[in-house]
């Protein structure tokens, strides 16, 4: 696939940063700051189209804050402009990014997500007898910023562009060279991007058929328990010795006892919540004045 080009100056067009803010300030906008910049909106969109056709934007500006989901995270939540900077690239080069993935990953795409995720899993464990889970281990911590710069030019031409890229990625643990935030909208596209050469390894190179990936869940299906274990150990090696990542243990498994991914139990011929979700699921309802009225 030919490299795009000629998207930089799409980038900073007032109409597309214009259109950011109003995806940025979705679900936000009683928020003080994004008050604020609608205020003087007209103002705020040109200052952010000068600031990034000269190159002067500042970036790396954030807050943080933990969440259980279910376990901890750390959120990492850019500045509201920072937020509209972020939108008016990927109203731009998301279509890019997503023309490169592979149909059968789910996460961060439009007409995809986590439902046809299980869907998609549950017509392939149908038909196949063994199943290999995979994921990544502290999967945003470990992208190595290098890697995902020369991974991006791959697929961008423009250097005005790839500079911006670059220092957005850079700004966030710039000395150490490894890891992106979880919380703002370019990681997820990043980091959905970068597994993109996993899956094209395992499409492409070992010719598997039986593969779904949302972000850094990955299962992956054969009828030959051995040829699984030898395709394990391509991956593992793939992972590390190309993109730097450590794939966590995991061992080929029978379709028939089931499979967990994405908060469900997936069987041959149906598909049902797992434990853990249904424990959170029975917490959430317990709450409702109704099931309090029936204890």
């Amino acid at each position: 696939m030919r490299r795009a080009a000629n998207l930089f100056e799409q980038i900073w067009e007032p109409d597309n940063i214009l259109l950011a803010f109003h995806k940025a300030s979705r679900g936000k906008k009683s928020h003080a700051m994004v008050r604020g910049f609608a205020r003087n909106l007209d103002q705020h969109v040109e200052h952010i189209s000068y600031a990034i056709r000269n190159d002067t934007f500042p970036v790396g500006r954030f807050h943080q804050f933990l969440i259980q989901d279910p376990k901890e995270r750390v959120i990492t939540a850019p500045f509201f402009d920072e937020r509209v900077l972020h939108h008016a690239i990927m109203n731009v080069c998301e279509p890019i990014l997503d023309r490169w993935l592979i149909d059968d990953t789910f996460a961060c795409r439009v007409g995809k997500g986590r439902e046809l995720a299980v869907v998609r899993a549950r017509s392939i464990s149908h038909k196949h007898s063994c199943y290999l889970k995979l994921d990544v281990r502290k999967y945003f911590d470990s992208v190595r910023h290098d890697t995902l710069v020369r991974l991006l030019e791959k697929r961008f031409k423009d250097r005005s562009l790839l500079q911006l890229l670059e220092k957005i990625i850079r700004a966030y643990r710039g000395i150490g060279g490894v890891g992106i935030p979880i919380g703002s909208l370019t990681s997820q596209h990043f980091a959905n991007f970068y597994l993109g050469w996993f899956d094209r390894f395992v499409k492409e190179t070992l010719r598997l058929k039986g593969y779904v990936r949302y972000m850094d869940d990955m299962i992956l299906w054969h009828d030959d328990p051995h040829e699984l274990q030898r395709i394990h150990r391509q991956c593992v090696e793939f992972a590390s010795g190309t993109l730097g990542l450590e794939l966590k243990h995991s061992e080929v498994r029978r379709t028939s006892t089931g499979v967990d991914f994405l908060g469900c139990r997936i069987w041959p011929t149906h598909v049902e919540l797992n434990r853990r979700s249904k424990r959170r699921w029975l917490c959430r309802v317990s709450d409702y004045p109704i099931f309090e009225w029936l204890k």
